[in-house]
């Protein structure tokens, strides 16, 4: 396993303090750039639950964040990484659609929001493996 993902694992198990999606995908490549992660943990505060109105997912922004912090901001590497979000997912991107369908799969939110988090660590490392970073 990765070090993005374990740290995200961490942050998403972690009972001491609540992670939002955001954070949790943001927070380990923030780190990786030197950035403390009180920062990042603010700088995301506010794109958890789709920027708090069910709007596009927590975790799909974070990994928008994540990528420009490694200076990835071509519009094809960008949608890239949006394809692979909705792959598996119905085609949604907003945080209200994707949590209506997982609850008429009768899925668990707190399992639904950590699998998008790992699917955006994911898709982001896969992203930097392919820019050699």
């Amino acid at each position: 396993m990765d070090r993005y993902m374990k740290r995200a694992e961490e942050l998403r198990a972690a009972s001491d303090r609540h992670y939002n999606c955001a954070q949790a995908v943001l927070i380990p490549f923030a780190e990786a750039q030197g950035i403390d992660t009180e920062t990042a943990y603010k700088t995301a505060a506010n794109f958890g639950s789709g920027m708090k109105m069910g709007s596009v997912c927590g975790a799909i922004t974070g990994g928008l964040m994540a990528l420009g912090l490694f200076g990835i901001e071509d519009a094809k590497d960008v949608n890239r990484f949006c394809r692979k979000m909705r792959e598996g997912h119905d085609g949604l991107m907003n945080c209200s659609d994707l949590l209506k369908r997982n609850a008429e799969l009768g899925g668990d939110k707190k399992q639904h929001c950590d699998g998008m988090v790992y699917d955006a660590v994911r898709a982001v490392t896969e992203i930097l493996a392919e820019k050699g970073m």
